[in-house]
């Protein structure tokens, strides 16, 4: 569940951090308020409005950034299950930071401890990095030049390379055992066999509860879905 920034970037547009998934594709599911969803890929820089009952998804390699134009809350439904929390995003920063893992890690990485307000401070600083860095991929597409948004995609491969090494298994366990799960209840069914339907049953995740969290886009609390024995 997801409360978008409502604090102004240096261009002054109020929102999150720009950034893209190289592996899941993302949804929004609209609660309330009102905004819009800046886009950029191959295909151009788009601007999506945002509104109570608005369904948006964006595959990877999209970049995107959430502007909030008051009370904007969002229902984030993540694709592949455990690759955002295993660091499949990366962040608009200015190319000489995302060539250098060093000086990216840096820059992303947020302090865990700390006043409220002091890592509100932390969030918004890296939110206007990552800005400064997608207003120049955004201004070049808009140009006809997507030179910087190619290479932007190859800098952002490299980042990702070495912990990406773990992220199969993950797949593996996760979306691709559910799918063939399903593959075997619907062969099961032209067999004629529903012997499946005997393990109905119901599950709840639990009420989010705690602080909220500092995210790429805004404050958020994180439903537990997790289900070992689906």
């Amino acid at each position: 569940m997801l409360d978008v920034y409502d604090d102004a970037a240096p261009d002054g547009l109020v929102g999150g951090s720009p950034h893209m998934h190289l592996a899941s594709t993302e949804c929004y599911v609209v609660i309330s308020g009102r905004g819009a969803l800046h886009t950029l890929d191959l295909s151009g820089a788009r601007e999506t409005p945002l509104e109570a009952g608005t369904v948006v998804w964006f595959t990877p390699g999209t970049i995107h950034r959430a502007v909030n134009h008051g009370d904007l809350r969002v229902l984030v439904v993540m694709g592949n299950a455990g690759l955002p929390e295993a660091g499949d995003a990366v962040m608009t920063f200015p190319a000489e930071i995302v060539a250098d893992a060093e000086r990216y890690r840096a820059a992303a990485t947020l302090p865990s401890h700390g006043s409220e307000t002091n890592r509100a401070k932390d969030a918004a600083h890296r939110r206007d990095l990552a800005v400064s860095g997608y207003l120049r991929l955004r201004d070049a597409l808009v140009a006809g030049d997507d030179g910087p948004l190619r290479r932007f995609h190859e800098a952002a491969a490299a980042l990702v390379a070495e912990r990406a090494a773990g992220w199969e298994a993950i797949v593996a366990d996760g979306p691709l055992a559910q799918a063939e799960r399903s593959l075997g209840v619907v062969r099961a069914l032209t067999a004629g066999t529903a012997g499946h339907l005997a393990d109905a049953t119901l599950r709840q995740a639990p009420a989010l509860t705690g602080e909220r969290g500092f995210g790429m886009c805004g404050r958020l609390r994180a439903f537990d879905v997790r289900d070992e024995g689906a």
